[in-house]
Order: C-alpha cells, then structure tokens, then sequence
C-alpha cells in the first residue's frame, strides 16, 4: 500500500511543472520549512536538506523519500494615478491615467480617471523544451509537486541523496495588451529550476556532521512587453508634428522638405503615451551549475547550530527575440528618407534608413545566479517547546545589470543609442542596480503529543532592489511570510505535514522616483513607460501544501 501511495505521488510529480508554484526564492522547496519561516537550517527538513543545508542529511537511516505537493492562489495589483502637476513636456493626456479621447486637439487631459487598479490576470511560466509560455487560468490554483530520495547503507556514516526542487520562480501575465501593466511585461517569467543535486552528508563526530550538494539547474527568462516611451525628447517630436508640421500639411514642396528634414511627411508620427510597438524575448539555459555546502553541529537534543553556503551559478543564457515597430516610428524614418536633409541626419546619426515591420533573431544574457548564505540555530526550552532562528543574505549585487547581445542591429536600438549609454546598435544593458539584502526567519514548533506537533513561522523579507529601481515586472519587494501548519507521524516510518502560508507585500513608487518606472526627462527612454505617474503595488500569495515523507 505504501508503494502505491508513493509510485502515484511519483507520477503526479513527474507531470506536474515544477515551476507551477509561487513568486519569489524559497517559496516552493519545502512545506515543513515554508511552515517554520524558512528557519530551518539547524534544524534541517528531510530530504529537502539538500537546499536548506546538506549535512542535514545525516538525520536519515536507510532509504527515505520525500514527495511535497503545493498549491497557491493569489493576487498582483498595480495601482496608478497623476499627481497634481503632472505632465511630459507639457502633455498629460495619458490614456492609462486620461478619459479624454486621443487626438482631441488638447495637450492637457480635462477629466482624469484618478486610481486605475490593473490586476495580473493569472500565473503563467516559460515550458521547457517547448518555446513557450504556457498561462494558467485566471483566478484558478496553481499546484505543483516535488521530491527527492536520500540512502543510508548499513553501518555507513555518509548519506546520499538526491532531490527536484525549484529554489527561484516567478510568473505571471496580463490578457489585454492595452492593460496598463503590459507596457512593463504583458507577460513574465523567470525560472531556476534543479533537477539534479548528487549530494553525499557524513558523520565526522556524533555531534558534527557536514554535507556537500552539486545541482544542475535549467533556468529560463521570458519577457513579452509592449513598448512606449512617455519622455521629453519623444514630447519634442509630438509638439513638430502637431504644431511646426500642422501648417504644411496641405503646402508641402521642396523648400518645406529642406527646412523641415521631410518629417512633415510621416503619416502618422510619435508621442509620448502612443504605443511604439512590442518586444518579446525567449531565453534559456539547460544546465546551470552549482553546489551548496553545510554544517551542522547538534551538542545536545535543546541545541543545534547549521550554516549553509549556496554558491552563485553560471547562467549563459540563449535563445531569441522578436520586436514588433509600431508605424509611427517607421513614418517618421520614412519622413525624414524622403528629404536630402533628412537622409544627412539620418546618415549624421548612423539611423537606419527604413524600419521594417518586425525584426527577429537571436539573443545572449550573462549573468550569475546571486549565491547565499545562512545560519541559524535551534533551541529546546523545553522538551516539547521547539525555537528555530536564522539569518541569511543574499548576493544580488551580481544583478547590477542584465546586459542582452542580439546577433544583428535592431532599429529600434540604432535610435534610442543617442540618447541612452546602455544602448548600442546590437546590445541593450538595463540598469537593474540590485543590492545584497539580508533577513532573518523565526519558528516555533510545539509538539502536542507522540504523534502530533503544531508550527508557526514569520520571515520578514528584505527587498534587493533599491528605491530609484523599483517598477511593476517584480511586484515582490519588501514582504512578510507567515506560516502556519502541522505535523503528524502517520506511523513508524511515515510523517505527513500540512502547511498553510501567507506572503504580503506593498509598494509605493511616487512620480519621479524611479528610473524603471517613471522617471520624467530625457535620458529615461527604454523602460520607463509611467513617467510621471505615481504607482503602488500590491501582492498576496496564500499557500496550501503537504509533504509525504517515508522511509524503507
């Protein structure tokens, strides 16, 4: 009976995508930990000690397996709204914030809409092996599985283990490509994933134990976002088309070409709350190694102390991208084509002579995935009283920038180099600027009787990115997790926990705060697409989960 209960977990875990479980790090690894704050690297969790702190396996006699099944359910807001003065470069018809209809002949937008609350529309995650990015149904639960096996010989002091766990994902998207938030990912995801951790734990005194893990890991990044670029310099180019070009519209010769560099021609031109167009980027990385290392010194049954070292990972990252140009900015090249003195701007500024419809290719990121350490002890009170505390930090200065190398010039990018230093004709670097962030976790574990024992857990976790960096892609900043659950000794050989989490965040971006976000002026062109407007941000996740574990 015990075979048919694990062999069917097995297969559900085999079907099941790893990722399909929560925003964020360590929110999808293991229940029994997710219950007790993440504070469990003294008091490490099964076979799940593989991540959490690999001497933890030494607790293991004979041959165990752990299967953890998670559901989550949760909401993403994003709240925008103009402040008194706003404008860029004197406009502030912003359809996001504006109910006047577009092209009214007025600058300033007479009936603003006050707080638009765009809400995610679900969770959704790059496939492995199939290019693409599968989306959940809206407001439905998301349920995953893992496990991993751990073996102890006979009379050995080393245990050898294994385990499928997904320490980083995150995923969602937006169904309407005019949703505010899609000009910030219309739909996101970015994936570690280990599918592979040969890991050996040996008993170098009764009271000290190491442990060494190596992990492949795939890893993917996927982002589909629309484009628009509310600055100065874009407020420029609306002001000539509809003030200096509006009275050559009907006149237009040879001397207006000159005088004007042939922009008056453009069909349609450019502003800064239109659409520019769209890009899409696929990129993703098979194996990915790493390794963790830990300690676990336990002088007594009240007492313990564990530290864990999670190495960064090497992630070269390929895969490939398609920009989709809006015809605003292909008019205004053609404009500018048309005239003798717009084509010696054009050739002044090395522009492309023609922007076509859509452009694809193949792109390159990379970066490190950020290494950890943590330490933390337990405390015995008393024999059924049970106190786990951690501390750990987080290097995520690695992610200063994520740096993106395309096989070929883009027009979009041989454009927006004039004004923007992370741009080139075939790279585009975006300043993310994230900071090294430290928390701790607490938990307390009260054992009710021989069977049955009850778990509380609070972790307060530090943002990693700074306050003129925040943006709406990672609604995750600044959070608290609280855990809830139980543990029940099914028989001698079987324990089942049951967890219940909750993980909070909030935001508050103002107006000109943020150079991700929305930045007013010039310089801020690639990913600013509120300018001017201030943004809040909103995120709760609720967690259910069970873990199985047995041993042979």
């Amino acid at each position: 009976m015990k075979l048919k209960r694990l062999s069917a977990a097995l297969v559900a875990a085999g079907f099941a995508t790893q990722g399909h479980a929560q925003l964020g790090q360590n929110l999808s690894v293991d229940i029994r930990s997710l219950a007790l704050g993440n504070a469990v690297t003294a008091d490490p969790p099964g076979v799940s000690s593989i991540h959490f702190n690999p001497a933890g396996l030494t607790q293991i006699q004979g041959l165990q397996t752990d299967v953890i099944g998670i559901a989550a359910l949760f909401n993403i807001e994003r709240e925008f709204s103009a402040p008194p003065g706003f404008n860029v470069f004197g406009y502030s018809d912003d359809p996001i914030v504006c109910n006047d209809l577009p092209d009214d002949g007025n600058n300033l937008c007479s009936d603003f809409k006050g707080k638009v609350v765009d809400k995610a529309d679900g969770a959704g995650l790059f496939i492995p092996g199939f290019d693409s990015f599968l989306k959940f149904p809206e407001g439905a639960p998301i349920t995953a599985a893992t496990g991993g096996i751990a073996y102890r010989p006979p009379g050995s002091k080393a245990v050898y283990g294994t385990a499928v766990y997904a320490p980083l994902i995150a995923g969602f998207y937006e169904t309407d490509s005019s949703d505010p938030s899609s000009f910030l990912g219309e739909k996101t995801a970015i994936e570690r994933i280990t599918y592979l951790s040969p890991t050996i734990s040996y008993d170098v005194t009764d009271t000290l134990s190491l442990g060494v893990s190596g992990g492949l890991s795939y890893t993917a990044f996927n982002l589909d976002t629309q484009l628009r670029f509310p600055n100065d310099l874009i407020g420029v180019l609306r002001l000539i088309d509809e003030e200096v070009c509006a009275p050559f519209r009907e006149s237009q010769n040879i001397i207006t070409d000159i005088l004007l560099l042939g922009v008056c021609r453009a069909e349609e031109s450019v502003g800064p709350f239109k659409k520019f167009g769209s890009l899409s980027l696929q990129l993703e990385q098979s194996a990915s190694p790493s390794y963790n290392l830990g300690l676990l010194w336990q002088p007594s049954d009240s007492f313990s102390f564990g530290m864990v070292y999670q190495s960064a990972g090497a992630m070269d990252l390929k895969g490939k991208f398609e920009v989709e140009n809006g015809r605003g900015v292909q008019e205004i090249i053609r404009g500018l084509n048309s005239s003798v003195t717009g084509q010696i701007v054009l050739a002044l500024l090395n522009f492309p002579s023609n922007i076509p419809d859509k452009e694809s290719g193949l792109v390159a990121l990379e970066l490190d995935y950020p290494s950890h350490f943590q330490a933390g002890i337990k405390v015995k009170p008393t024999p059924d009283l049970q106190i786990n505390f951690d501390v750990g930090c987080t290097d995520y200065d690695t992610w200063e920038n994520f740096k993106f190398e395309f096989d070929r010039p883009i027009s979009a990018l041989q454009v927006a180099k004039l004004i923007s230093p992370e741009v080139t004709d075939q790279t585009l670097d975006l300043p993310l600027g994230f900071q090294s962030s430290c928390s701790y976790g607490v938990g307390l574990e009260q054992r009710v009787s021989d069977r049955l024992v009850l778990r509380l857990g609070y972790e307060p976790r530090n943002s990693s990115i700074p306050e003129d960096k925040r943006n709406t892609l990672i609604p995750i900043n600044n959070a608290q997790l609280f855990g809830t659950g139980i543990g029940y000794q099914f028989d001698p050989d079987t324990t089942i926990d049951l967890t219940a989490a909750y993980l909070r965040s909030r935001d508050d971006i103002p107006a000109n705060t943020s150079s991700l976000a929305n930045n007013t002026g010039v310089n801020n062109l690639i990913i600013n697409p509120y300018a001017g407007l201030d943004i809040k941000t909103k995120t709760d996740i609720f967690f259910l989960g069970m873990a199985y574990r047995t041993r042979w």
